[in-house]
């Protein structure tokens, strides 16, 4: 039965370009679980965009000499162009800028407040002395007072794992300059946390065994310690906020981080409006049976497994304070929060402005797409940091892509289109062969429940075990001497196709690029599977901006298919470069540049 799932992926800040630290956490992992929930026949949903909203946006523009606008303009469609590279099937990819974000964003506040669960308070702000202005939480850094790690950031710990505030800290430091921040009184509004302990206990408490465990046991751990948590700022680059004696303060605006997790909503709004039914997010947000899984790194673990689904049942209306729903009616909290680890680079924390960084489309401009999403499935941080050595990036790429999966493709076709110029008609089957065909056929189903829980290595290990048993299945039989017998070389060839093309349909969410040529090389016409494209919008007729979004809606689908003797063949094409080893040398050089 088709069941309707929202993929929320995690918003890029749009402070620069991305790494590929950073989409082993948000990108490949949500595009592998989207696209193979499409092709098992489900509705899926799969929102996001660039978060450009923060004084570290107003920080950047300082230092480039523009507006925080024109940074975000800039970053908004580089980014846009890096996902849409690596093949991220958005069917929105969007941004936090629109009007659209605004009026959502103001109506959530608006709903918590009406409920209660939002309140003024009197604080202590950090403010950069040499600027005046607020410094965010995350851009200090100190002495966490709880644990003593040295680390600790003026949001939490990732130490101890506890919330903060910066004033807590001990020997704060801006980490934008490194100044000493001053701490003055300021009246912002507080999201009261403690009122869904009792609800948010209950909710983590039933994701036992569904849940990741690094991911529950860390927002378990949050629980007995929550406190009312900060959603405005004194700065002029951002939400305002929508009450009266308050929106009009030119220096009053909500926190990034409160406006940026309404995002996963208010894009799925926009994708309505786009697409001619301005309800149709509905299905994905109200309906009993709609799954909604958030994709994103370990450091958000507390924003989408706490503080979202707190924001989410304090609008609907649920909560110590109770109340009533907000005028979008009650809203779906997270069915899962999928989050990786951290990928490091040759033992060393990725870092633009220490020169320990791959950017994205520095790596695409030289590497194949579907050779990086293949190394962060079967070797990124899904359950554990992870460290990127090009090393083992040129073994993967030579010996498990092209010289398993590219050669078996190859051979076996290039074969039977140079001697039968189709699909050839097999004839009787033996033990081996019909041994490898069931086990090609009965891989479907652990491949897919793997994918279906976001085991992504285990289900790409367990597609490439069929590929590792096709080859050794064509190297026992030795096609290629039986030109004297071409009876069972027909035969041979045509298991060989057969498990190509299930192969091809197992691999298709991790490698969709390459899995597109297999398929029109097996003699596929039309699309197999969608590709996303950005395409420039605007909003009542203002200035574009580019958004991602695709037809996904091709022929790829979750099953074995008996592939048809007679089907023309087309030449065979290199699936993968081989990679020259010197690349490590080349590589580790510049990185030490």
């Amino acid at each position: 039965m088709s069941q309707h799932i929202l993929t929320a992926v995690a918003w890029p800040y749009a402070n620069g370009p991305r790494h590929i630290g950073h989409v082993s956490g948000f990108g490949v992992p949500s595009d592998v679980f989207s696209r193979y929930q499409r092709m098992a026949g489900n509705k899926v949903l799969m929102v996001s965009g660039t978060d450009e909203h923060g004084t570290p946006i107003q920080v950047q523009a300082d230092k480039e000499g523009v507006s925080a606008r024109e940074l975000a303009d800039r970053y908004n469609r580089v980014i846009a162009e890096d996902l849409t590279g690596l093949g991220l099937s958005y069917d929105l990819f969007t941004r936090t800028t629109t009007k659209n974000h605004y009026a959502i964003t103001q109506e959530i506040f608006k709903g918590l407040y009406d409920n209660g669960y939002i309140f003024p308070k009197t604080t202590m702000g950090a403010i950069s002395p040499s600027t005046g202005r607020t410094l965010p939480d995350r851009y200090i850094e100190g002495t966490c007072p709880i644990c003593g790690y040295d680390g600790a950031r003026g949001d939490q710990c990732d130490n101890c794992g506890n919330q903060l505030d910066p004033i807590q800290l001990i020997n704060p430091k801006s980490r934008i300059n490194g100044e000493t921040p001053t701490f003055v009184e300021t009246e912002h509004f507080m999201l009261d946390l403690p009122a869904f302990t009792e609800v948010l206990g209950s909710y983590l408490q039933s994701k036992q065994g569904e849940w990741r465990p690094n991911v529950l046991k860390f927002a378990l751990n949050l629980l007995g310690d929550l406190q009312p948590r900060a959603i405005s700022r004194d700065l002029d680059w951002g939400v305002p906020i929508p009450l009266d004696g308050w929106r009009d303060q030119p220096n009053k605006r909500l926190y990034v981080w409160f406006d940026a997790v309404i995002g996963y909503l208010s894009a799925s709004i926009e994708w309505a409006r786009r697409s001619g039914d301005p309800d149709a997010w509905r299905a994905w947000w109200q309906n009993p049976d709609a799954r909604g899984y958030y994709f994103m790194g370990k450091d958000n673990i507390v924003f989408h497994a706490e503080i979202w689904p707190a924001m989410l049942y304090g609008y609907s209306g649920q909560g110590d304070r109770a109340g009533t729903p907000g005028s979008l009616g009650a809203l779906a909290v997270p069915s899962e929060v999928v989050s990786s680890e951290f990928l490091t680079m040759e033992g060393k924390k990725f870092s633009s402005s220490r020169q320990v960084v791959i950017y994205v489309r520095d790596f695409l401009a030289r590497y194949d797409a579907d050779a990086l999403r293949y190394y962060i499935a079967v070797a990124g941080p899904e359950n554990q940091d992870t460290d990127f050595t090009w090393q083992e990036f040129v073994n993967r790429n030579n010996g498990e892509l092209v010289a398993a999966w590219g050669n078996l493709v190859n051979r076996s076709i290039s074969m039977a289109a140079k001697n039968f110029g189709a699909v050839p008609e097999p004839g009787h089957l033996t033990d081996a062969d019909r041994a490898l065909l069931e086990r090609s056929r009965k891989a479907f189903a652990p491949v897919g429940a793997e994918l279906g829980r976001s085991r992504f290595k285990n289900a790409i290990n367990e597609a490439f075990d069929v590929v590792r048993e096709a080859n050794k299945y064509l190297a026992e039989q030795e096609p290629w001497k039986l030109k004297e017998d071409p009876e069972r070389q027909k035969s041979i060839l045509h298991v060989a196709l057969q498990v190509v093309d299930d192969a091809k349909t197992m691999l298709t969410p991790f490698l969709p690029s390459s899995s597109n040529k297999v398929f029109s090389m097996l003699g596929g016409e039309g699309v197999w599977s969608g590709m996303p494209e950005i395409r420039e919008v605007d909003e009542d007729g203002g200035t574009p901006y580019p958004v991602i979004t695709g037809e996904y809606d091709g022929a790829a689908r979750w099953e074995h298919r008996p592939i048809k003797p007679g089907t023309p063949l087309a030449p065979p094409v290199p699936l993968f470069k081989k990679l020259d080893p010197k690349v490590v040398d080349e590589e580790l050089a510049r990185l030490g540049e």
